[in-house]
């Protein structure tokens, strides 16, 4: 059978491993798509690396706008990230009846909405399993495996920068600032981290899940996101001390009042699986009403479990190649004039629970003016530990967790008892979810 011709835009670490793993494997894959796939143009402005890679196996050019306006190509693989020149690329690739395949999270959250849109009216696929979790198929099995259920939740560590950064914190019990240093050392972490380490990497691919778990428009600027850059390493120790242990978590949940969507710091029990996830490892827990919690771990990054899932994508495009648009898989799961437009619930509605840290001042009656205000904002205390100052110390740490409030009950708590002149500094919240 003729092959499927590809054209690959970018071969850097993932556009490299995509060819890689596809010439290496070649006729496994074949034998499960039906027909060979393969890999006749690359377009990359460093022709020498490209050049390197592909060994003159390939037409190669610098030009990636004549990739995608080659007849000759069926599926386009965009690589090269972004929302620019990759989002013109991807407009043009539709536009000319190509299918794409693509790994970009910041785009397809952010413009997501109006590629899915043009893709359906040119009747073309857009596959992005290697967009969220790199070679975990977590897309595939929101999409196509848990089809039966109503999703209820998805808790995720879908950063391995910054879950290496915490497994370091707390093994070594060192400053987040100590940490960064050693990760971008050993290639875990960019010399600007801030994508990764303030949270945005990990609500693109939020984003993404959220919106295929719940037939909902993909909804980035409405997320809430806070990184780890300003965690302290005695939250990481006390929490330890307590049970929990703390994870970058992107969490989007279904209430009847809308959808979660937020990613945070987050305390976890240290007897759930996904809190003894360590390193850049990556997992997805999702909890569907039928089959209740699912856990997906697997490597997040990296060249070749990427380009597995660029691959994957492949397979399922050269399949369907032919398939009459009504017949495929929806690209957000649910058919186009089902999708809905729930709102996105802000941060102050939000109901979980709480991790207070607090510095007072070590005298009589401290306790009981805080344990009031909490009582006055309807938050009960679910365990509590002061530690006993050092010889000569006139202030203690009190650290309490809570039952599940309101978020803005919490926020409205923290502003009173900042106030209280016994209590010195800043109090430190962290939320707490027990995933069950």
């Amino acid at each position: 059978m003729k092959p499927i011709n590809v054209g690959l835009l970018g071969i850097g670490t993932v556009g490299g491993g995509t060819f890689t793993v596809l010439r290496r494997n070649a006729e496994e894959i074949a034998r499960r798509a039906g027909r060979p796939i393969q890999i006749t143009v690359v377009a990359d402005k460093n022709l020498e690396l490209a050049r390197k890679v592909t060994g003159g196996a390939c037409r190669l050019t610098d030009d990636a706008f004549a990739v995608v306006a080659d007849p000759e190509i069926d599926i386009v693989i965009e690589l090269i990230g972004g929302y620019g020149i990759a989002k013109e690329l991807v407009f043009k690739a539709i536009e000319n009846g190509k299918h794409v395949v693509t790994a970009n999270k910041a785009l397809l959250a952010t413009h997501g909405n109006e590629i899915f849109a043009a893709a359906q009216s040119k009747g073309v696929m857009v596959a992005f399993e290697a967009a969220v979790a790199g070679g975990i198929p977590i897309i595939k099995a929101l999409r196509e495996g848990l089809t039966a259920n109503r999703i209820e939740w998805i808790a995720g560590i879908i950063n391995g920068t910054t879950n290496f950064i915490l497994s370091e914190m707390r093994d070594k019990g060192l400053p987040f600032a100590t940490v960064l240093k050693e990760a971008q050392r050993l290639g875990y972490a960019e010399a600007d981290p801030s994508f990764d380490v303030e949270g945005i990497d990990a609500a693109h691919k939020l984003t993404i899940m959220s919106a295929i778990a719940f037939g909902n428009s993909m909804s980035f600027d409405k997320a809430h996101i806070e990184g780890i850059s300003k965690l302290d390493a005695a939250d990481i120790k006390y929490a330890e001390q307590l049970g929990y242990r703390i994870k970058l978590l992107g969490i989007t949940k279904r209430t009847a009042e809308g959808v979660e969507l937020r990613v945070h710091p987050t305390l976890i029990p240290a007897k759930r699986l996904i809190a003894n996830v360590e390193g850049a490892m990556n997992a997805v827990l999702v909890k569907g009403d039928a089959v209740g919690p699912t856990l997906y771990y697997g490597k997040g990054a990296g060249a070749e479990p990427t380009a597995s899932a660029v691959i994957a994508d492949l397979v399922d495009v050269t399949r369907m190649h032919t398939a009459d648009p009504e017949h495929r898989v929806p690209h957000l799961a649910f058919q186009p004039n089902a999708m809905l437009d729930l709102p996105i619930l802000p941060l102050s509605e939000v109901v979980t629970s709480y991790y207070l840290r607090l510095r007072v001042e070590d005298k009589p009656g401290v306790l009981a003016d805080i344990t009031r205000i909490l009582a006055d904002q309807q938050i009960s205390i679910d365990a509590m530990v002061q530690r006993e100052p050092d010889e000569g110390e006139e202030q203690t740490d009190i650290i309490m967790l809570t039952h599940q409030t309101r978020e803005k009950n919490v926020d409205a708590a923290i502003e009173k008892i900042e106030a209280l002149a016994v209590v010195k500094g800043k109090l430190t919240r962290l939320r707490l979810e027990e995933l069950l």
